[in-house]
């Protein structure tokens, strides 16, 4: 083996992992209307656990609308 292969990277690309503004926005969101609903649920109130759908729903928006706006993987 000679020393330009053992220091050639088997790939010559650069992943990102989905670190974006977009998906941390976006998975922030729905794990915050996760936790509202569950709390909703666990005191038994109706209204808590739909709020918590609500804000499950916009944080798939948003991560959307961010994406669309440049701000997602492969944009940065």
């Amino acid at each position: 083996m000679t020393d330009s292969q053992a220091t050639t990277p088997a790939h010559d690309y650069e992943q990102d992992h989905g670190n974006s503004v977009a998906a941390w926005t976006g998975v922030a969101l729905i794990m915050l209307g996760f936790l509202v609903s569950s709390i909703g649920v666990g005191i038994l109130s109706l209204w808590v656990s739909i709020a918590g759908g609500v804000v499950v729903v916009i944080g798939a928006v948003a991560w959307k609308v961010l994406s669309s706006m440049g701000y997602g993987a492969g944009t940065h």
